[in-house]
């Protein structure tokens, strides 16, 4: 029996559901599903450009299981763009991450901040600059090589 699947850190899903060709209505084309985390995959790795130990890091996943997932997706993507078909983004097993968490090592204030928004350069309670990622957001602790549980989901390029 094969071991569970853990959910994968996803930043954002998209406003549309459907991608298809032109003219061509959607009754009439083949679908191909398209996973949320296959979309992030592929946001990580193709539009910010990162390797793939950073992406799966961002994922919370192992360097081995991203690497099946952004194969997967770029099969898909190309098979819907060379065969015209129709491509359908929908489910998979993932967790939406919000934003980014800080700590102020002045004061020990915690707040979130949303992806795209840059890093904050104080901290919004006692202006103090000594400020980092939560612990909890960093990426820390991975177990027994079955990749990375409780990294930070990386949303936009870093600034």
């Amino acid at each position: 029996m094969p071991r569970p699947q853990c959910p994968r850190r996803v930043m954002c899903s998209p406003e549309a559901e459907y991608f298809k060709p032109r003219g061509i209505p959607l009754v009439a084309l083949e679908t191909i599903s398209l996973t949320l985390d296959e979309l992030e995959a592929m946001r990580l790795a193709d539009l910010n450009g990162f390797h793939q130990e950073k992406a799966a890091e961002a994922m919370g996943i192992s360097r081995q299981t991203f690497g099946r997932i952004i194969e997967s997706a770029r099969k898909k993507v190309a098979d819907a763009l060379c065969n015209s078909k129709a491509l359908r983004i929908e489910g998979g097993e993932v967790e939406m991450v919000a934003g980014r968490r800080f700590v102020c090592a002045s004061c020990s204030h915690e707040w979130e901040v949303p992806y795209g928004t840059g890093r904050p350069t104080a901290c919004p309670q006692c202006k103090s600059s000594q400020i980092h990622r939560a612990l909890a957001d960093r990426g820390h602790g991975r177990r027994h090589g079955r990749g990375w549980r409780g990294g930070a989901c990386v949303g936009q390029k870093e600034q």
